[in-house]
């Protein structure tokens, strides 16, 4: 017996401006007991101030649905790629700045 979960279809609008998409070279993520918040940042050389771009607000069980398909979708590229260098946080900056720290 067929899942009929499977037969549902779900249609995504994407519009012109979110379709640009917005450029992020930092992504800080911070969580409670509830939500994990990540934001993207575009850091610049030589400047000493960075905006956040984008903010995007996420329960624990959609974070972890996340990490699985970033996870996913690495492994895929670097199966036709090569592997993706793993460098340092650029200028040595915490990968927490201006936010809480983290909670388990």
């Amino acid at each position: 017996m067929e899942d009929q979960n499977n037969n549902q279809q779900l249609n995504i609008e994407l519009s012109e401006e979110t379709a640009e998409g917005i450029y992020s070279n930092l992504a800080i993520i911070t969580h409670s007991n509830s939500e994990f918040i990540v934001d993207f940042v575009k850091m610049m050389p030589g400047v000493p101030k960075a905006k956040v771009k984008s903010r995007i607000i996420l329960t624990p069980q959609h974070a972890k649905r996340l990490m699985k398909a970033l996870k996913d979708n690495i492994g895929k590229f670097e199966q036709i790629h090569g592997s993706i260098k793993d460098t340092d946080a650029p200028n040595g900056f915490p990968m927490n700045f201006g936010g809480p720290p983290a909670q388990a």
